[in-house]
């Protein structure tokens, strides 16, 4: 599907790309703001908060793009981009995405939610860097087929925990005064609404958002080509970053509108999906696992480590919030990555 909207986008004329762009850059906000609205609208409804939406529901559809290209490129015989997929997609997620909306706006950490999916977070990057580690003589290392199923299970075992989870912020959530949720996030919730009419606008965002960045990256990687920007520096930018632009804009978004535990909620629970549900599934659609490249030890791993660990210090501090200073040293963390990159590869 990727290859045929990129032969067709490739056929039209410069100036007709320009305007596709513009086209997919504001269906691409206001699937945005559709996104975000029905989220936050289905935790009041629900009494969930808003930060368990975000790591669940709205994770699982961000993460959709980061899901299809890995397990696609296993299938199609390009394992190393399955890898190489998730884990930059995590990288951009806690370092850049995390870091530019610290910066725009606040981010405001609920600590018993943030500790439980945190948690969950760095022990599956911490298991993602073990089981990519080589063993015995082997200088590579390889994510086995049976190790993807096992993945996929924890992935399981994850999903029925948040939503026992959810319940019992629901029941919490019951035995509070009455309106102060609603008071607080000022914002109305029609009577007449049920929670499937809330569900399918959710829905209708993620593909407002999914489909149009689909067709917005290369649209802008064609253009570029055309007015002279060399591949690699398209490859090493557009590329890595388009399958992570729907967390980008939704979390941006999130923080505008004054939800940044939208957004936290979202990127936690994005980074958990890329190792259980990307990963997983990339390394079960194949016999023969996930190849781990040498190089991924030197720069990939570490930087994924460095960036998770930094961002897990950073939610655990006294302020319960991502401060501005942390967001940069975030975003400062992710420019080094990108930087490396460069100098390294």
């Amino acid at each position: 599907m990727d290859k045929l909207i990129f032969n067709n986008l490739d056929s039209l004329h410069t100036l007709v790309l320009i305007l596709i762009i513009v086209a997919m850059l504001y269906v691409l906000s206001k699937g945005a703001d559709i996104l975000v609205n029905e989220a936050v609208a289905l935790s009041l409804h629900i009494g969930v908060p808003k930060v368990i939406i975000g790591a669940t529901i709205v994770s699982l559809g961000t993460t959709l793009p980061e899901a299809t290209v890995s397990v696609l490129a296993a299938i199609n015989g390009n394992p190393d981009l399955a890898l190489g997929n998730a884990i930059g997609s995590i990288i951009v997620d806690t370092g850049l995405i995390l870091g530019l909306s610290a910066l725009v706006g606040r981010l405001p950490v609920d600590r018993v939610v943030v500790s439980r999916q945190g948690k969950i977070q760095v022990w599956a990057v911490i298991l993602l860097a073990v089981v990519s580690l080589p063993f015995l003589t082997s200088s590579e290392g390889n994510i086995r087929q049976w190790i993807g199923f096992l993945f996929l299970i924890l992935l399981i075992i994850y999903i029925a925990k948040s939503i026992r989870w959810g319940k019992q912020a629901n029941l919490d959530a019951s035995e509070s005064v009455p309106g102060e949720i609603s008071a607080a996030d000022n914002i109305k919730i029609e009577k007449k609404a049920t929670i499937v009419v809330q569900l399918l606008k959710l829905a209708a965002g993620i593909f407002l958002i999914i489909t149009s960045s689909k067709i917005l990256i290369p649209s802008v990687e064609i253009s570029a080509v055309r007015v002279g920007i060399p591949q690699s520096i398209i490859a090493a930018t557009l590329i890595a970053f388009g399958t992570s632009l729907p967390e980008l804009v939704t979390a941006l978004t999130a923080v505008r509108k004054g939800h940044g535990e939208l957004a936290i909620g979202n990127i936690v629970g994005a980074d958990i999906l890329n190792v259980l549900f990307v990963v997983g599934g990339a390394a079960a659609v194949t016999t023969e696992g996930l190849h781990v490249p040498s190089d991924f030890y030197k720069l990939q791993i570490p930087a994924l480590l460095i960036i998770i660990l930094t961002f897990r210090f950073f939610s655990k501090g006294k302020m319960a919030e991502i401060s501005k200073k942390e967001g940069f040293i975030l975003l400062f963390l992710y420019l080094i990555y990108l930087t490396l990159n460069y100098t390294w590869l």
